[in-house]
This record gives C-alpha cells, sequence and structure tokens, in this order.
C-alpha cells in the first residue's frame, strides 16, 4: 500500500502534519486527510503546493488571502 506523509510549508520550513495518510481529499474549507484507522482530520486554509509520488510526501501551504 502507498501512504502519504503530509507536511505544512511554513515559510521555507517543512512542519510534519500527519504520516500514513491513505485518503486526501480536496473539499470547500481545505484539505481532508485520514489514516486507515483515524477519523478524518480537517485543514482549513491551505491548499496542495506539491505532491510528490516517488517519495510519498504532500506539501501543503497556507492560502494568501
Amino acid at each position: 500500500m502507498c501512504q502519504m506523509t503530509i507536511m505544512m510549508d511554513k515559510e521555507g520550513q517543512q512542519e510534519l502534519v500527519m504520516e500514513d495518510v491513505a485518503h486526501l481529499e480536496v473539499v470547500e474549507d481545505g484539505i481532508k486527510i485520514s489514516t486507515l484507522f483515524e477519523e478524518p482530520k480537517l485543514i482549513t486554509g491551505v491548499e496542495i503546493k506539491t505532491i510528490d509520488f516517488l517519495s510519498g510526501k504532500t506539501t501543503l501551504l497556507e492560502k494568501q488571502v
């Protein structure tokens, strides 16, 4: 199985959000992520910056208002 690591880019620094993510969904309020055995987590005010399929890493970026 391929699970992702979700990172947040904060001014060039990478901060871990969640590991072993099996599902990611873009919703109106932000990004909803979940693992196989945990409840989904909603991260508001963000957008996807990059997805690296080889390393299994997705980087999020806070939306600029």
